[in-house]
């Protein structure tokens, strides 16, 4: 690159009229600028200015060459101010990865800054899949649990909590379980992404396993499904069709809560908040795009209703990082 800041300093100066208007743009000296000068002309052999104690004129090879020189600073320029562009304004495309069944929380959250921004696009990779971030080009990655260590950097947008839910017809059918005794009597749905693996991790508990706590030192408790699904979305709507109980997230079937078409039971019981963390790369000067997108992501996480009511009604504060 060194080798062509010789011709921005001729273009410059043949621009300028004058070796100290140049110096003046380029922020060098007179002297410095001749020299650079008489240092291309040693270099090619050719000389490019005629020198005279009134002004500079062009040689027939400085003519010629001069054309050039002028894309090359255009070239440079606008390299320039794409930079700034992508620095100052969303602009061009924005990679988010993010689980199956997030659409409802991406959408809301992105629309009103596509809307604002007409020169930037979303591409949506959805997968529950650890898909490869830097080969798929992700610029922010929403991740559910605890993350495996790695240089990339991690935020906490908030907290999932579960609560168990079933449909009032599987309820009719089945009865509603009042204490920790009547829930092995029912058929259960269970949500396991290691089901698709060919071996499970050590440590891990196998697919089709329901593990709850309550809130007092109870002793965890562990069901078996009859249906087991990859997915929350899946498993909200077997439970919605009165297939069986289902421990869901919270934010996810409030809908379902609000509008009847799933009950919630025993309250007291329940997993371990499941925090929502949002990831990006470990890149500095991060672009106006991925700054604008994560404010985004950021407020509508913290708006969300995250976390149920107590048993007695009483609504907590969703936990956010």
């Amino acid at each position: 690159m060194n080798d062509l800041k010789p011709f921005a300093v001729f273009a410059e100066t043949v621009s300028a009229g004058s070796m100290s208007g140049a110096a003046r743009r380029l922020g060098m000296s007179p002297s410095a600028v001749s020299q650079t000068i008489s240092a291309l002309e040693k270099q090619t052999g050719v000389a490019l200015l005629h020198r005279s104690t009134r002004k500079l004129s062009l040689t027939e090879a400085g003519e010629r060459c001069y054309p050039h020189c002028l894309q090359l600073l255009a070239a440079a320029n606008a390299a320039k101010d794409s930079l700034a562009q992508a620095r100052d304004a969303p602009v061009g495309e924005l990679r988010i990865s993010a689980p199956l069944g997030f659409a409802p929380y991406i959408a809301p959250a992105l629309a009103p800054t596509l809307a604002d921004w007409p020169n930037l696009t979303l591409s949506l990779i959805v997968d529950d899949a650890m898909i490869d971030l830097v080969a798929a080009r992700i610029d922010i990655a929403l991740r559910v649990g605890q993350l495996a260590d790695s240089e990339w950097i991690t935020r906490k947008l908030c907290d999932f909590e579960t609560v168990l839910c079933a449909a009032p017809a599987y309820l009719e059918r089945h009865g509603i379980p009042l204490t920790k005794n009547d829930l092995d009597a029912h058929q259960w749905i269970a949500v396991s992404p290691s089901l698709a693996d060919t071996a499970l991790q050590p440590g891990t508990a196998p697919p089709g396993t329901i593990r709850l706590n309550r809130q007092t030192q109870t002793p965890e408790l562990h069901l078996s499904a009859r249906i087991t699904c990859t997915n929350q979305v899946t498993a909200r709507q077997m439970c919605e069709q009165g297939a069986g109980m289902a421990q869901l997230v919270y934010t996810d079937v409030l809908p379902s809560l609000e509008s009847g078409t799933l009950v919630r039971v025993l309250p007291d019981w329940r997993s371990a908040p499941v925090p929502v963390m949002m990831v990006l790369s470990p890149q500095t000067g991060r672009p106006a795009k991925v700054r604008i997108a994560t404010e985004a992501l950021a407020r509508h996480f913290a708006s969300l209703r995250s976390c149920p009511p107590d048993p007695d009604g009483v609504l907590r504060h969703s936990r956010r990082g």
